[in-house]
């Protein structure tokens, strides 16, 4: 099972993709999580999901957690699959709850009372194309798993 889940070939294209999103994420996670790049931290986003948004409690640490460790995992390469399931599920949440309102376009000419789903879309395409083909090269699960398939051949060629 872990195999599987860290699985990844040597693609240069999906290291980009996977360290570009994630550092978007993992700076929206960040102003959620720490109060960085302007954000409210920890208990200002907690307390305006659960008192303005009424999400429930666990639901809104879990997204605060998914776009921040989620984000991090991605830059890293660690378990990315499992990162981009995070996110994924995350913008899912955000269509559903908030952004369908609103259409499908983002509030580009500021004449909309909120912003489309345009780019959560876009989000889940990049997170189907990672959770699919695994974090690509210089990652921490490719190396992982390059470790296990050269220290699997050692182990067999020294009981040879």
């Amino acid at each position: 099972m872990i195999r599987k889940l860290l699985a990844t070939d040597d693609s240069t294209a999906t290291a980009i993709l996977r360290v570009v999103l994630g550092l978007v994420f993992f700076a929206h996670g960040a102003q959620k999580m720490l109060g960085w790049f302007g954000g409210y931290g920890f208990s200002g986003t907690m307390g305006f999901f659960t008192g303005t948004m009424h999400i429930p409690a666990p639901l809104a640490f879990l997204a605060i957690t998914a776009e921040f460790f989620g984000g991090l995992g991605l830059m890293l390469g660690f378990l990315a699959r499992i990162a981009a399931f995070g996110i994924a599920v995350n913008m899912l949440v955000a269509i559903a709850a908030v952004h369908s309102a609103f259409g499908f376009f983002m509030n580009w000419s500021g004449t909309q009372k909120g912003e489309g789903f345009e780019y959560h879309l876009l989000v889940l395409a990049m997170t189907a194309f990672l959770m699919i083909r695994g974090a690509g090269a210089y990652s921490v699960d490719r190396a992982l798993t390059v470790a296990e398939t050269s220290g699997t051949v050692q182990r067999g060629l020294a009981h040879s």
